[in-house]
């Protein structure tokens, strides 16, 4: 499913030092100067078993992926709910498991347990706590893209800002309160949660080309 994209990926040219956000917390007026940028690549929805074993065969061949998760917002103080998707982007396809329909096959348990694959992304942590509501695994190979702000001086450690420094361009969020557990997803829904995922991609390998390769740590 494919998405077009009007709008020009800015380029950052300038060194770290004046990089904005480098030196300071950049605000949400800044940011919001960047131009949007919108996933515009191959996107792949896995909601049953037919479609999950060829997305499992092309992940493990990867050794970088963007991660992310989404779940149905709760406005009841006390409720809360599981993740209903799981986002991976690799470099051509940003795979969309919908847990709706599947809930939590042990292929992508073994994915989100290989050492040998990197799953970027921020605030992992509490998505692999949320996971493990679903089903045992042990995570492996993933590196918090907050944690890599914060150990590189960076005052900005959410994806928004992130894009924003690292990448020139700013994320939208409008997409991020609405029902994921849903059966069907919207294609609002659909490009909000692959560019999540490739953003978060696309800034593990930005950290990579500045240099900050000593603060790029995983959990075991």
């Amino acid at each position: 499913m494919n998405f077009p994209d009007n709008t020009e990926h800015k380029t950052v040219t300038n060194t770290n030092e004046e990089k904005p956000g480098f030196d300071r917390r950049m605000t949400w007026e800044e940011i919001n100067k960047y131009p949007i940028k919108r996933y515009n690549g191959a996107v792949c929805v896995v909601s049953s078993p037919e479609d999950l074993i060829p997305a499992a065969q092309e992940l493990n061949r990867e050794t970088v992926l963007g991660f992310d998760t989404e779940t149905r917002p709760s406005f009841k103080k006390g409720l809360n709910y599981s993740p209903a998707l799981i986002q991976l982007a690799s470099r051509e396809t940003v795979y969309l498991f919908h847990l709706t329909h599947l809930t939590f096959p042990p292929m992508l348990r073994e994915i989100l347990s290989n050492p040998g694959i990197i799953k970027a992304g921020v605030a992992v942590d509490h998505d692999i706590t949320k996971l493990k509501e679903l089903g045992h695994f042990r995570p492996a190979g993933f590196v918090d893209l907050g944690d890599i702000a914060r150990n590189s001086g960076i005052k900005n450690h959410g994806l928004r800002g992130l894009a924003a420094i690292l990448l020139g361009v700013r994320i939208s969020k409008q997409a991020q309160v609405s029902n994921w557990a849903q059966k069907a997803l919207s294609p609002e829904q659909v490009r909000y949660a692959a560019t999540d995922a490739w953003a978060s991609r696309e800034i593990y390998l930005q950290f990579k080309k500045d240099g900050f390769s000593k603060s790029l740590t995983r959990t075991p």
